[in-house]
């Protein structure tokens, strides 16, 4: 069949999908992507999939993959991240035969993407991005998509929207923030640019950012144009976010804990969504909090949600009807919530604080916490933590101990080392110049000393040109035999 394109392949492979959930890492595995089309999730993406990786661990694609493959999972787009052109596209062709079309991930924006040179910090190389998606647009069998975050400015983003569609790209997902925008730091999508893109280009494009309800949906096709809206922090706070309900969280953590059970998945996967679910019920119920950050097992987290579902049942029973009274009256539930915490409902990510900013520089997360503290003594929590394991232990940069650093890269050097260098620059070194360094454990000389001695003493066979030619044995015997 020939590759469909563009709005074609929108409206007939896609079957005109408009309410999508979103390329989640850990989060948008298979049992996920099941709940959230049961309720009403028209498609699906993958969580991000390393090209590199992909192509050559055959467990990881068999983990992350293969073993996802299920009928009810369909449309779906497996998303990679890729800086390659070759690379992409063999993760590609690994991939195509399982399902709908291949996803460029160019919205990454965290750390790990900056330092493996991928997502969002791709978004300057026009030449690198245009010849990865002309290359696969060329090469596969289904449609190849990508997912953008914004520039500040409006039409260097269609520029680029443009410049990715002659590319070869057949479906544009928006996501309406820059690379700087995360974290504390989000603040609203900007929808203009999402507008402005629409109007550009001539393929189907999907809007993300500031989707926390249906009404938020409906408002963004309505105010944009595009073809369909991608959820990723609303649909992980209430799965029935396209149903256009708000469901008890016990209702849909239990859908999916059976789910998982059908559909296994790894528990650090369960336990986030689990997090995500009863978040405001465990800012009430504390301790459930800490043994759910500490179970180890499938039945244990399915035990802490039942205790959790116990405790917000029996607040039903007892105060509900004097809750429910003051709500008619106006009164809103306790905690600033629009619905009591056992219901699903929109997460609101708490933003920086005025003056939080300083000549125009956003402050880092660390920063805020500290300043929101009121101290730059406070411990993170995981600092906190690790101190509770083992009371003895210091943060105190002026207490630790100071190291002589390695005299070529910085880093710190062996105690013992011959070069008085790190492992990494010794063994550099003792390789060319076939030295040991037993304080890092190379023995390149011993080693070639053995080699040369153990050839030394091997046997020689003699030169077959100076013994001339020999005779087979006992050829005169038969040849005198045979004449007499």
């Amino acid at each position: 069949m020939p590759k469909l394109e563009g709005f074609e392949f929108w409206s007939r492979t896609l079957g005109g999908a408009r309410h999508v959930v979103a390329p989640m890492v850990d989060q948008s595995e298979l049992a996920w992507r099941l709940l959230s089309r049961r309720h009403g999730a028209q498609l699906c993406y993958t969580p991000m999939l390393h090209a590199q990786v992909f192509v050559r661990d055959a467990n990881y694609r068999k983990e992350n993959l293969y073993c996802e493959v299920c009928p009810e999972d369909r449309p779906l787009i497996v998303q990679f991240c890729a800086n390659d052109p070759e690379v992409f596209v063999q993760a590609a062709l690994l991939a195509q035969d399982h399902c709908d079309a291949i996803d460029l991930n160019l919205g990454c924006p965290q750390m790990i993407a900056k330092r493996g040179h991928y997502g969002a910090f791709l978004q300057e190389e026009w030449d690198l991005l245009q010849r990865m998606i002309l290359l696969a647009h060329e090469k596969l069998s289904v449609p190849v998509t990508c997912k953008i975050r914004v520039f500040p400015e409006i039409d260097k983003t269609v520029r680029y929207a443009q410049m990715l569609e002659k590319a070869g790209c057949q479906l544009l997902t928006v996501h309406g923030r820059t690379k700087e925008q995360k974290g504390p730091l989000s603040g609203p999508a900007s929808w203009e640019h999402i507008k402005a893109v629409r109007k550009a280009v001539a393929i189907p494009v999907f809007a993300n950012g500031n989707i926390q309800c249906l009404r938020d949906v409906e408002r963004c096709i309505r105010d944009t144009g595009v073809q369909g809206v991608m959820s990723a922090e609303g649909n992980l706070h209430n799965p029935a976010l396209f149903e256009g309900r708000s469901p008890a969280v016990w209702e849909l953590a239990d859908e999916y804990l059976a789910i998982v059970q059908r559909h296994p998945c790894p528990l650090s996967y369960v336990r986030a969504h689990l997090f995500k679910l009863w978040h405001h019920t465990l800012q009430v119920h504390q301790q459930l909090r800490e043994e759910l950050a500490k179970v180890k097992t499938l039945e244990g987290i399915a035990a802490v949600s039942r205790e959790l579902k116990l405790r917000c049942q029996a607040r039903l029973s007892g105060v509900l009807q004097e809750d429910m009274s003051r709500q008619k009256e106006g009164e809103k539930p306790t905690g600033g919530l629009p619905f009591f915490h056992w219901i699903c409902q929109p997460y609101f990510r708490p933003g920086p604080k005025e003056g939080n900013r300083e000549n125009g520089a956003a402050r880092s997360k660390r920063a805020l916490e500290e300043e929101e503290e009121g101290s730059v003594d406070v411990l993170s929590k995981n600092k906190q933590k690790k101190q509770l394991r083992n009371p003895h232990k210091t943060f105190d940069p002026s207490l630790k101990p100071k190291y002589a650093k390695c005299g070529q890269c910085g880093n710190p050097k062996g105690n013992r080392c011959v070069f008085n260098l790190c492992r990494g620059c010794c063994k550099k070194q003792a390789s060319q110049e076939t030295a040991d360094c037993p304080g890092h454990g190379l023995l390149f000389k011993t080693k070639l000393e053995k080699s040369l001695a153990w050839k030394g003493a091997q046997p020689r066979l003699p030169d077959p040109q100076q013994a001339g030619p020999r005779e087979p044995a006992g050829f005169p015997e038969v040849v005198g035999s045979a004449l007499a």
